[in-house]
């Protein structure tokens, strides 16, 4: 979905964007070596919507130090359902694949640059 979203806003897909589902999110949070910022979404959100230009932005911003995916609730929910994750959008920040720090509702691009430097520190 994010990828979708971006481009129907003409934005460029960031390389280190990936989309997580129930069956690659171990790989690709749980063991990953580099902190995951992970956008737990769904298509018909439209808050979700506005959020995805400023998540892809802060992956570009943060590209060599913050891996940065999307899940789709309504495709995995599983893992939506093992962190606990009620509503959409959720922002959750994973280090060394634990739950660092969650964020619930639309945030304002400061407010999750601030959520990633205190997540990298």
């Amino acid at each position: 979905m994010a990828s979708a979203v971006l481009r129907a806003y003409n934005c460029p897909v960031p390389s280190n964007l990936i989309e997580i589902t129930d069956s690659n999110f171990d790989d690709e949070v749980i063991r990953s070596s580099t902190p995951v910022l992970v956008d737990f979404s769904a298509e018909w959100c439209a808050p979700c919507k506005k959020l995805a230009p400023i998540v892809a932005d802060l992956a570009r911003q943060f590209e060599n130090r913050l891996k940065v995916g999307h899940l789709d609730v309504e495709v995995s929910p599983a893992t939506a359902a093992q962190f606990g994750v009620m509503s959409v959008p959720t922002l959750i920040f994973f280090k060394e694949g634990k739950p660092a720090h969650q964020m619930v509702g639309a945030a304002s691009r400061q407010a999750l640059e601030q959520a990633i430097l205190k997540v990298l520190a």
